[in-house]
């Protein structure tokens, strides 16, 4: 099955010059940690929310006149709408993350698609191994619950 058959084609996108307090207000809006900044159809880049704080935020620079060219992460990943889910799902176990932008082979934004999404069109054992890879990392930088770490804070 191809990631066409699974994914979203409602994509909210961002253009390069959109400031960030927009692209703020949108992934708030839409519940979403990362927003494709797209230019005449062409995926260009990716601005998470952690793009947001490490390079908008922590900037010298005033965050009011950031736009997501400025903030948009370098090496982005996205999957092609004729790739095997198989495939894709294994690229996100490999990489950690939980959606990725669907592109054409021209490399227009056509979809995004989602862990959730994949676990639809492919075996049910794969979908499980690939989620643990994925939360592997994450559980190691998390507190048992009802406790603090005990790592010093650098300053």
């Amino acid at each position: 099955m191809q990631v066409k058959s699974v994914m979203s084609d409602r994509v909210l996108w961002v253009p390069p010059d959109a400031p960030v307090r927009d692209i703020a207000i949108k992934m708030r809006d839409a519940e979403v940690g990362s927003i494709p900044v797209v230019e005449d159809d062409k995926l260009i880049g990716m601005v998470t929310d952690r793009d947001i704080v490490v390079r908008g935020l922590c900037d010298a620079r005033e965050p009011q006149q950031l736009t997501a060219a400025d903030l948009m992460s370098p090496g982005m990943l996205y999957c092609f709408e004729d790739q095997s889910v198989e495939e894709v799902l294994q690229n996100m176990a490999d990489e950690q993350i939980r959606r990725l932008p669907v592109v054409s082979r021209d490399k227009r934004l056509v979809g995004i698609v989602s862990l959730g999404d994949l676990s639809k069109g492919a075996p049910s054992a794969m979908s499980g191994r690939a989620l643990e890879n994925i939360s592997a990392d994450e559980e190691q930088w998390q507190a048992p619950r009802g406790q603090l770490s005990e790592a010093p804070i650098r300053q």
